[in-house]
C-alpha cells in the first residue's frame, strides 16, 4: 500500500483505474501489486521481440488521435516500429485460495477472460486480471514505413474502439467488486 500511495502522489497511476484499485485495496483479503488501465503504444525495438531494449515513442492510457500517433512515428529512425494496444491488467494478492478463486471468477464474469492465478507461494497468492483486447502491428523498420496512412488510420480507430471496450470491462469489474466479502 505504501508503494501505491507513493505512485498516486507522484501521478504515476492511470486515472481510469484508481477507484477500482481503492475498492480492491479496501477489502481485507486483497491488495493490488501492479496495474494498468490499458494503453496504446508506439514502440521502436532494436530487434524483433527485444522489448527489454525498446524505446517508447508514444504511450497513452486513453484514446489517441491519428495525429498523435503520427507524431510518435516521426521519432522512429532505427529498429522495428510497432503499434500496440494492451488490455488492462491488474495483479492482486489474496489471503487464501478461496479468496483468489472468488476474485478470479468475478473477473472472468466481468469480461476478463484471460485472467488466471499467476502465482501460488508461501508468501501470497497472485491473481492476474487480464482481458483479450490486444493489437500488435509492425509498421516499419529502420525509418521506413510499411503501411499507408489509410491503413494506419484504420488501426488507430480499431485500437480506440478496443480500448473503450476494455475500459467498460474495468467499470463492470469495479461495480461487481463489492460482491467480494469485506
Amino acid at each position: 500500500m505504501e508503494k501505491l500511495n507513493e505512485a498516486l502522489n507522484r501521478g504515476l497511476v492511470d486515472r481510469d483505474i484508481i477507484s477500482l484499485l481503492e475498492k480492491i485495496n479496501s477489502l481485507e483479503s486483497y491488495f493490488t501489486t501492479s496495474s494498468c488501465s490499458g494503453r496504446i503504444v508506439v514502440m521502436e525495438m532494436p530487434d524483433f521481440g527485444d522489448k527489454l531494449n525498446a524505446k517508447w515513442l508514444g504511450k497513452w492510457h486513453r484514446e489517441v488521435s491519428l495525429e498523435e500517433v503520427k507524431e510518435a512515428i516521426a521519432k522512429h529512425n532505427d529498429g522495428m516500429l510497432w503499434f500496440m494496444l494492451h488490455s488492462p491488467i491488474l495483479h492482486v494478492a489474496s489471503k487464501t485460495l478461496e479468496d483468489a478463486v472468488a476474485l478470479l471468477n468475478l473477473a472472468i464474469m466481468s469480461g476478463f477472460k484471460n485472467s488466471n492465478i499467476k502465482s501460488v507461494s508461501h508468501k501470497k497468492l497472485l491473481v492476474e486480471i487480464y482481458s483479450t483486447e490486444r493489437i500488435d502491428v509492425p509498421l516499419g523498420e529502420k525509418g521506413e514505413m510499411w503501411v499507408s496512412e489509410d491503413y494506419l488510420e484504420r488501426v488507430v480507430d480499431m485500437a480506440n474502439r478496443q480500448l473503450r471496450r476494455s475500459k467498460r470491462k474495468l467499470r463492470t469489474l469495479e461495480d461487481e467488486i463489492g460482491k467480494l466479502s469485506v
